[in-house]
């Protein structure tokens, strides 16, 4: 820790086994936050679902009129630390001490450690990536595996920039108690990480940095603004040493990225295009809107209308403001033992890497080290500065109508049944601890999981409106609750067969997609229901 806190009265409940990590001082600091902001968290909350209330009775998201200010006068965020104006490639990933060397030793610029989407919540691997991050910042993070092999850090100097992504504010953090009640999960995450590490960081001018995911407003930009200058202040840091960048990925927050940024601005570092997350919540804002519905996912690509507005509108917003401009994961991952397969894979890559630099972002991610040197190669070419700031986009006009665009594609009985299996093969190896999944050639992770999840949903319930007619396959099969138990009955062998991760799971993943798919309405997170599943 980098200063000592004062002990408080406070009733913390926790696993014997964090002690190293939640001493004293810790728990009162936890205490602390948890006090101050927990009510104002429960009221974003509850806005969140009454603004969703209103979408599903017909209203369509728009920009704010009380906001319009923000939005139209010039100013500027904090200037970039030296450690953040080189991004172009950034690897990402779950943070347990295997994956944190490998990635800080990449060659990547930045390594996102991942405590959300990719990182299943049980408690075990929560404590030990907390564990890992701190030896990593000490330099003193090992790993041997089973097999014997050695890993160890490369030299401060060859490591990526270290930037951690907290859990989002949804999320409960079920095995902290503060005075009884359930501990933010994002509070937990951004909170323990920062109190261990923020005076190393500080003094190598290395942060501490943040992704802050899920945000759909302002509002809730401003609570993360508060707790880090709460943070700053207990630990002595000066004011705007925490940097982070933002996660534009819910419909909502389109809206708003001058607004979160300017909440942010005395420590905000971009926005990023996370364009999984943003799939599912068009889908899941527009779940009661018939004319909005989105095609199987291997047909929503960025050149949707609706997301090339949003990619766009995002660079330009960033460039005025002297943010970066960071784009988004290409799913697509090496396929060893497929020549042509891989080929195909990485020839996408590659046109959505080129599709990034060419429209003005100024990085990009990847989720496997092997994309690394393909991503860079695309960004070096075409970006010969560290970012491109200088590229203002202003030939960029877009508007509500835009934004929301209805999308253009159908449904294969593939894309169905892929969606399917995607949704049973992620919850069973989620349920098993593992958040971060191969799937035919993709790496699916909880965002990837949620499109799945939610098309199937709103395609199944238009079955069940009896003022309109089923959705159909592009063969015209229609798509109904017969077609979905069909899909589930055949699944459980052929997964049998491949000896899928978390195999032993795979009934219980069944049965919760089962009923989140026939649940009256859609749940809003699928990690919700599962976490209270989650063995640690």
């Amino acid at each position: 820790m980098s200063a000592v806190l004062k002990p408080v009265a406070a009733c913390v409940e926790y696993p014997a086994d964090a002690d190293d990590l939640l001493p004293p001082g810790v728990r009162a600091l936890l205490a602390d936050l948890h006090r101050r902001f927990e009510p104002r968290r429960q009221a974003l909350l509850a806005a969140r679902a009454a603004r969703q209330a209103r979408f599903d009775a017909g209203a369509l998201p728009d920009f704010r009129a009380d906001t319009r200010a923000i939005r139209e006068s010039a100013w500027r965020v904090a200037p970039l630390p030296p450690a953040l104006e080189n991004r172009r490639v950034e690897i990402t990933g779950p943070v347990d001490p295997k994956m944190v060397i490998n990635a800080l030793n990449s060659g990547a610029n930045c390594y996102m450690a991942d405590f959300e989407d990719s990182t299943a919540a049980a408690w075990a691997s929560l404590v030990t990536g907390q564990r890992a991050l701190r030896e990593a910042v000490a330099g003193t993070l090992e790993f041997t595996s089973p097999e014997g092999r050695h890993y160890a850090l490369v030299t401060p100097e060859e490591q990526a920039v270290l930037i951690v992504r907290p859990r989002g504010w949804h999320l409960d953090e079920k095995h902290v108690r503060i005075d009884g009640e359930r501990l933010s999960a994002a509070l937990f995450d951004a909170a323990v990480f920062v109190i261990h590490n923020a005076a190393s960081l500080a003094a190598r001018d290395r942060g501490p940095y943040l992704y802050l995911p899920k945000l759909q407003s302002m509002e809730e930009a401003q609570l993360w603004e508060d707790v880090l200058a709460h943070l700053e202040q207990a630990l002595g840091l000066a004011a705007g040493q925490i940097r982070v960048t933002v996660l534009i990925e819910t419909l909502p927050a389109v809206f708003e990225m001058d607004e979160i940024l300017h909440a942010l601005r005395g420590r905000a570092a971009g926005l990023n295009c996370g364009r999984w997350d943003y799939i599912f919540s068009y889908i899941k804002t527009f779940r009661r809107h018939r004319d909005r519905v989105l095609p199987e996912r291997a047909q929503v690509t960025m050149e949707q209308p609706f997301l090339k507005a949003y990619s766009e509108l995002l660079i330009q917003t960033c460039h005025r403001r002297g943010a970066h401009a960071m784009g988004g994961m290409a799913a697509q991952i090496p396929i060893a033992n497929d020549v042509e397969a891989n080929e195909t894979a990485m020839a996408r890559v590659r046109a959505d890497k080129l599709r990034e630099v060419t429209a003005g972002h100024d990085g990009t991610w990847v989720a496997h080290p092997g994309l690394i040197a393909l991503a860079r190669g695309i960004f070096d070419e075409r970006m010969p500065t560290p970012h491109q700031h200088h590229f203002a986009r202003e030939d960029v006009l877009v508007g509500r109508d835009e934004l929301i665009a209805p999308p253009l594609g159908s449904i294969t009985r593939k894309g169905f049944e892929d969606n399917a299996e995607v949704c049973v093969r992620y919850l069973a190896a989620w349920l098993s601890g593992n958040g971060c999944v191969p799937i035919h050639g993709m790496m699916e992770d909880a965002a990837t999981a949620e499109i799945a999840r939610a098309q199937l949903w709103q395609w199944l319930h238009y079955a069940d409106d009896p003022g309109s007619d089923p959705l159909c396959l592009d063969d015209g099969t229609p798509i109904d609750f017969v077609l979905f138990d069909a899909v589930l009955l055949n699944l459980p062998s052929r997964l049998q067969r491949e000896r899928v991760p978390g195999l032993d799971r795979v009934p219980e993943a069944l049965g919760l997609l089962e009923r989140l798919t026939r649940a009256e309405t859609l749940v809003d997170f699928l990690t919700l229901p599962a976490y209270e599943r989650l063995d640690d």
